[in-house]
């Protein structure tokens, strides 16, 4: 039997129809962007070399899947961290981050969410721990669609 989703947009099972053209499209192998690892939000430390004087990039898993140019629109030049805020314990989350804004000279952050309402967690997040840190640093929060586009 097909999962149909409980109620939740984001877990509702979806085919995404693609042209040909897309397909064929990309013949270039673009080369990765990350600069850093760990990526995961639970184990990057907070005093990490790479956030001090950075552009910070906090983007939920599912977004680098389905943003096919998400190494050279969002992740380009940026530390990175990814969490799922429905999947994972998000209880340490706003006090790491938190500490990664408090501790590093934080240049700029920005926010890659899914469309989905359960993404829009991940920004409360971040927001409240910009907010705890008591800096004022840069925020974009970035929507991606479902079929991979950027929605704002």
């Amino acid at each position: 039997m097909a999962h149909a989703g409980c109620g939740c947009p984001g877990s509702m099972a979806r085919v995404i129809e693609r042209n040909e053209e897309n397909e064929q499209a990309t013949t270039v192998k673009q080369a990765s962007e990350l600069r850093q690892w760990p990526v995961q939000l639970h184990l990057v430390p907070p005093t990490a070399p790479w956030f001090q004087d950075s552009d910070i990039l906090i983007a939920a898993d599912c977004v680098a899947f389905a943003l096919g140019s998400f190494h050279s629109d969002l992740l380009k030049g940026k530390a990175l961290a990814i969490a799922c805020p429905k999947l994972d314990d998000s209880t340490p989350y706003v006090e790491k981050l938190a500490r990664i804004f408090a501790e590093n000279d934080v240049k700029s952050i920005t926010v890659a969410i899914m469309e989905v309402p359960c993404c829009r967690g991940l920004d409360m997040m971040v927001r409240q721990a910009l907010a705890q840190s008591g800096k004022e640093i840069p925020l974009e929060t970035a929507v991606i669609g479902i079929n991979g586009e950027r929605r704002n």
